[in-house]
């Protein structure tokens, strides 16, 4: 077991690290060059700034049973799917019954943002 994290705006990132550090967990951070992050207790991959690269080359490197943070919600679901456990970075666990729920929200809400609202 692993834990993954998106640490691409992730407020929780130097909390996670210390955590896994402390229970003696392998932890990998990946992020953006947007983003360019180091930690001396935790591998940092840094990926190439791009859409979704981050996102991609996390779901290529996690297994199951693997522990992911992150607030994306398109990125919790492939986690999920390849087994992981997937943690919001406020605490709550992504599961496959509010995914559905989830991943509509946000396309509803990106919908009402083309047509001129805000959320």
């Amino acid at each position: 077991m692993k834990v993954l994290i998106d640490a691409d705006a992730c407020p929780v990132t130097q909390i996670a690290i210390k955590i896994c550090h402390e229970q003696d967990v392998p932890c990998l951070v990946l992020c953006d060059t947007a983003h360019e992050f180091s930690h001396t207790t935790a591998t940092v991959l840094v990926c190439d700034k791009g859409s979704d690269s981050t996102d991609f080359s996390l779901v290529n490197r996690v297994c199951p049973g693997d522990i992911v943070i992150t607030q994306d919600y398109g990125l919790a679901s492939m986690c999920l799917a390849r087994m992981a456990r997937v943690i919001h970075q406020d605490g709550w666990e992504y599961t496959a019954d509010n995914m559905d729920a989830l991943l509509f929200s946000r396309h509803e809400s990106r919908k009402y943002r083309a047509a001129g609202g805000r959320t």
